[in-house]
């Protein structure tokens, strides 16, 4: 879980470089970061939704927490996925060669996608780790 923390942060990272370099982009780093965007997200979250979400919920008959989080953090799975559709898309577009029509509303939509993510991630962190006996790596 660690692992696929620090790599969708390394992802969110990517993607605020593009962000803040818009609309100066490298496109080779659009089409790197597109082409790995979707896989990465859907194995990150198969391992969570089979391995950690189970873990979560068993933990969770034994304290006082509750697994009310757990639908909301599926459904924050399918937006990611259809978001991160959506902003491959952009990114293929800018890597072969598409000009970059309106660099702020990129920008905004890369920025939206990737605070969802680190907002998920910092939830995760601080709520489902600790009840699975996974330490935050601060």
């Amino acid at each position: 879980m660690k692992r696929a923390h620090r790599e969708k942060l390394q992802l969110c990272d990517a993607l605020e470089r593009i962000a803040d370099a818009l609309p100066s982009v490298d496109r080779l780093k659009c089409l790197g970061t597109a082409n790995v965007l979707v896989p990465l997200l859907r194995n990150i979250h198969r391992y969570e939704e089979t391995i950690i979400f189970p873990a979560y919920e068993a933990a969770v008959q034994g304290s006082n927490a509750s697994v009310a989080s757990i639908p909301r953090l599926r459904a924050e799975h399918i937006e990611d996925e259809c978001f991160a559709d959506e902003v491959t898309e952009i990114l293929l577009a800018i890597g072969h060669g598409e000009t970059v029509e309106n660099a702020e509303a990129i920008g905004f939509m890369l920025r939206g996608f990737f605070e969802s993510l680190r907002r998920h991630i910092a939830f995760e962190r601080e709520h489902v780790l600790p009840l699975i006996g996974i330490p935050d790596p601060g």
